[in-house]
């Protein structure tokens, strides 16, 4: 029988996670699979179960992020897991590339969001009639607002090596951000073809941009540092490393007058 436990450089202990893992390899993601899936995500969000990638403060953003972002996480898991115990690496072969991995996450996500019913087709025309008209695009989001709503919502495309690190993404950025908190609602695929994350967040009025020296005390305050390469928009922890921290992506707020962060990105180190 394999072995699921060894995933994402961690060991997942747990029986639950490989019985869901088990399951998904024998059966797909029939009736039964889903509702295993469910049970261990509902233990995750009630906090009787740990996602052993995430450290506690961490597992607070990823129970932010709703159910389908822990689904898909613990789908994104198996993906890898099945390769790295597959024929990649029995007989001493080469280990599977980002790319190989991505395209397994990508693949087994869909084939799971579309069984338990969190696929958008069509997604643009259903944005637009449920939240409103596009407001911006940018390289990583569409976003869809309505005059009035307290939120937006946006199609996230991953600019990650792989699709699990495009959903730890979303976790870190609660843990950090919790003002402008990430919330999945499902996935879809745009008309070029990318996967993309729907998610809602926030809306945030916008006083002005934020200066280099706001967001350095944002981040600093955080336990951040200067990463010295970055042009002074790279940052650094002991443990994860925030990019892309530009005043278009950190806002004044018309409200509090801080500095708040909408989007960057944030990542494992």
């Amino acid at each position: 029988m394999p072995r699921w436990n060894i995933v994402c450089n961690m060991s997942l202990e747990q029986v639950r996670f490989d019985d869901v893992y088990e399951s998904i390899r024998l059966d797909g993601f029939n009736t039964h699979t889903l509702d295993l899936i469910q049970q261990l995500v509902n233990d995750i969000e009630n906090g009787t179960t740990n996602f052993p990638r995430f450290n506690l403060e961490e597992h607070a953003g990823l129970c932010k992020a709703g159910a389908p972002l822990i689904g898909a996480s613990i789908v994104a898991c198996y993906a890898a897991a099945s390769l790295t115990t597959g024929g990649y690496v029995e007989g001493g072969q080469r280990k599977p590339t980002n790319w190989e991995i991505d395209s397994k996450q990508e693949q087994l996500i869909e084939q799971w969001a579309k069984a338990a019913s969190l696929w958008v087709d069509n997604s643009e025309q259903f944005l637009i009639a449920t939240f409103g008209g596009r407001i911006a695009q940018g390289a990583e989001a569409k976003v869809y607002y309505r005059e009035g709503d307290t939120s937006v919502v946006k199609e996230r495309v991953s600019i990650y090596s792989t699709t699990q690190k495009a959903l730890d993404a979303i976790a870190l950025h609660n843990y950090l951000f919790p003002e402008t908190v990430m919330r999945v609602i499902g996935f879809t695929r745009d008309s070029d073809g990318l996967m993309r994350i729907v998610l809602t967040q926030p809306y945030v009025r916008c006083l002005r941009l934020a200066t280099k020296h706001e967001i350095d005390e944002l981040v600093f305050a955080k336990g951040f540092h200067d990463n010295k390469f970055g042009e002074g928009v790279n940052y650094i922890s002991s443990r994860l490393a925030l990019e892309d921290m530009h005043p278009a992506n950190v806002f004044v707020d018309e409200v509090s007058g801080k500095p708040i962060c909408i989007d960057c990105i944030v990542k494992f180190i």
